[in-house]
């Protein structure tokens, strides 16, 4: 999964950097479109596709502020307090 969302970044990368390569040529309207095409293609694509990979075995509860979390939280500000 790492390698295909390294090789679709790189990708759009080399898109949006073609596109304003073509900007800068003079064909404004094929540079506008590949670029339009990259950001589109890293917020649609990419970016699901990490989050994803980075949140698939991870627990959700884990990361909420639950009465037991909050408990956690004091109790171990207090150990903190105590030890210094």
């Amino acid at each position: 999964m790492k390698y295909i969302i390294r090789i679709l970044f790189i990708a759009i990368i080399i898109l949006i950097c073609v596109g304003y390569y073509f900007k800068n040529s003079g064909d404004h309207g094929t540079g506008d479109k590949l670029v339009g095409i990259g950001i589109l293609a890293s917020s649609f694509i990419l970016m699901p596709i990490f989050i994803y990979h980075r949140w698939k075995n991870k627990k959700v509860k884990d990361y909420m502020l639950t009465e037991e979390n909050l408990k956690k939280m004091r109790d171990y500000e207090a150990n903190r307090e105590n030890s210094n």
